[in-house]
């Protein structure tokens, strides 16, 4: 595996690939890598010949107040996992090169980055947005694999594929989970030892909410209204509990089949995500 810093190195390497006739997948992390991380490489390593992983700590995805200083930052130990699967190269741009000091453009993909977190996080989708549009120009890579833990953030980087016309597949891969059903994260390592006992409810909570919505009788707002009060007798600090139309993330109603449920909620300091993706008897 190559440790490469340089965005004209990465090209040249890439265009060598391309003249050889092999595929590039890559795979965009800010690095404190787990098993999630690596389920994406595996997946990867077996939809093309090479394989890119980047590292990049992105400043414009943090909001004041935001963790951009404390976020764990692991590259050696990051390293040393990504050399035991199929990765050619991990790209590690600096700062400066991905952001000129007077450095401009913004992109928003509009209705989407409002919506869920985006409502409570301002201006974090704008800055995930430039993010991977500046890697994808720089890498250049026929598919990219992102978690389905972040669905809304998979949704937005869909969409912005399709509006820029990015010639770029984009790949999803489930959720990878502990054995208590927490979703992986990089900020689980914030949670205390009681609140990382309690995190789990978070899960369990959400299946028991798409097991109710499956009831001929079921009612999709009370099913969250009653999450959320579950959620607060727990301990957590809710954001929003809400099922959402798989299409466009805009809130489901009786009518619709294919739901997405999303999820934030503060545990502590920590700020959990989660989400379940399912299918239900539409009412008509």
């Amino acid at each position: 595996m190559l440790t490469v810093s340089s965005i004209a190195d990465l090209r040249t390497l890439v265009k060598k690939w391309r003249r050889e006739g092999d595929r590039v997948a890559f795979v965009p992390t800010m690095g404190n890598l787990h098993a999630g991380h690596l389920k994406l490489v595996d997946e990867a390593s077996k939809a093309a010949e090479r394989v890119i992983v980047s590292i990049f700590v992105n400043p414009s995805q943090f909001g004041p107040g935001e963790d951009f200083a404390s976020y764990p930052r692991t590259e050696d130990d990051d390293a040393k996992a990504l050399a035991s699967c199929s990765v050619d190269v991990l790209f590690l741009p600096k700062a400066d090169a991905m952001y000129a000091e007077d450095h401009g453009t913004s992109i928003t993909v509009d209705k989407l980055s409002a919506l869920h977190c985006g409502l409570s996080r301002p201006g974090h989708f704008a800055g995930v947005a430039i993010v991977v549009a500046k890697l994808f120009n720089i890498v250049q890579p026929d598919m990219a694999f992102f978690g389905e833990k972040d669905f809304q953030q998979l949704a937005i980087i869909r969409r912005l594929v399709r509006d820029l016309n990015f010639d770029v597949e984009i790949k999803s891969v489930a959720t990878v989970r502990e054995a208590d059903g927490l979703a992986m994260s990089s900020r689980n390592n914030y949670l205390s030892s009681e609140q990382r006992k309690c995190a789990p409810e978070l899960y369990r909570l959400l299946c028991s909410a798409r097991d109710k919505a499956q009831k001929p009788e079921s009612q999709l707002g009370e099913i969250q209204r009653e999450a959320i009060t579950t959620l607060k007798s727990l301990g957590f600090e809710p954001d929003y509990v809400s099922f959402c139309r798989t299409s466009d993330l805009e809130p489901a109603s009786e009518q619709d089949s294919e739901l997405v449920l999303l999820a934030a909620a503060k545990l502590g300091k920590t700020r959990l995500i989660d989400n379940l993706i399912f299918s239900r008897y539409a009412r008509h």
